[in-house]
């Protein structure tokens, strides 16, 4: 049983609507009313002074992060030890899982830009944390290593990483990808400098096309800068524009265009 025994409300507050919210059993009691019969975790604010029986694992939580504390206690009354480890999968939208041991404890799908901030957001705090990611999608993943700091980083071959998704699954592959990578250990890296294709830099300017209202692709030098994460495909259209409209051609005209 995990209990919750705090007089700090925004503490109470959070813990147990993330508890409830997980569908795990608990209860709650005033700090110095006699512990439930069962208790195995107690939970209570930073600082509080609170007695609990001996045995029982302590939980502090900080208001402004009850969630850490939800997943140290659900952690502590399975039995589960282990380092925080964030799978990736890599892409313009990256599949992100967080485990602590081997329970999965949070998972994300978010624009390939605030990856590094979630993980350093999900590390914090963390003895000994690891992230994993995948060795596909090369360019977004590589700007993603580069972005992330002070946290180990292992490339893992992604290879069957991607599970086959039943009816009702649709959207899930890259998270569950996410948590498979995570639990493959790989090759401990600080950055990964890749040099853009001929194919990658085309698929670039083919996805400006797209995004172009005019039906113009971005030439092969602004290509290159989103390949290195110097420019969004927007901004590249944008600078693209005011090229056409000064008449500045650097690069001569792209072919694609025509």
């Amino acid at each position: 049983m995990i209990v919750v025994a705090t007089e700090d409300f925004e503490v109470y507050h959070g813990v147990v609507t993330d508890l409830r919210d997980r569908g795990v059993a608990f209860t709650t009691i005033e700090p110095g009313d006699d512990w439930p019969e069962g208790t195995a975790v107690v939970v209570t604010a930073v600082g509080e002074d609170v007695d609990a029986p001996e045995g029982v694992d302590a939980v502090d939580a900080d208001p402004d992060r009850p969630r850490r504390a939800v997943e140290e206690a659900i952690a502590a009354i399975r039995g589960q030890t282990g380092r925080t480890i964030v799978g990736i999968d890599p892409g313009e939208r990256p599949g992100i899982a967080v485990l602590h041991g081997e329970m999965v404890v949070a998972a994300f799908q978010v624009p390939a830009a605030e990856a590094a901030d979630v993980v350093h957001r999900e590390v914090e705090d963390a003895v000994d944390p690891v992230v994993r990611i995948g060795d596909g999608a090369r360019l977004v993943g590589s700007r993603i290593v580069d972005d992330i700091e002070g946290v180990p980083v292992e490339l893992v071959d992604e290879t069957g990483t991607t599970p086959y998704l039943g009816s009702g699954a649709r959207g899930m592959g890259d998270v569950l990808a996410a948590v498979n990578i995570a639990h493959l250990a790989g090759e401990e890296i600080s950055s990964r400098d890749i040099e853009p294709t001929t194919g990658e830099l085309q698929r670039i300017k083919d996805r400006s096309r797209e995004a172009s209202e005019t039906n113009r692709a971005i030439d092969e030098a602004l290509a290159r800068r989103v390949a290195e994460g110097d420019l969004t495909v927007e901004e590249a259209l944008a600078e693209h524009r005011g090229d056409a409209e000064t008449g500045d051609e650097p690069d001569g005209p792209d072919p694609t265009e025509r």
